[in-house]
């Protein structure tokens, strides 16, 4: 499976950004698909992830300003960030099935 990130960059407190990942190379629709993070010195860790039939869980530093969605036709997964916060600075990685990974896409905010 190939997953590619886009979306990220910088941006000030507050803001939002939205990031999407376009999978290729294998059946997407009955996989599930997540957002993970890695901040400078840090572990990597869950930020949300979303199930074949739409079902969603957040890690709590991101519930209610965050939101994952799928679209299994055109084989993507995208991250809604709002309300971003510094410590949300990160390079964010698309994961399927809990096995492949993408690239990364570098999430900055700063004022």
């Amino acid at each position: 499976v190939r997953l590619v990130e886009s979306g990220g960059g910088l941006v000030h407190p507050g803001g939002s950004l939205r990031l999407s990942c376009a999978a290729s190379g294998t059946v997407f629709s009955i996989y599930p698909m997540a957002w993970y993070r890695q901040a400078p010195g840090k572990q990597r860790e869950l930020v949300a992830s979303i199930t074949s039939s739409g079902s969603t869980n957040y890690a709590d530093f991101v519930k209610g300003r965050f939101t994952i969605s799928r679209d299994n036709a055109k084989r993507t997964v995208d991250l809604q960030m709002n309300s971003l916060k510094p410590e949300d600075t990160a390079v964010y990685y698309c994961n399927f099935n809990f096995e492949s990974w993408g690239q990364g896409t570098q999430v900055t905010v700063s004022s």
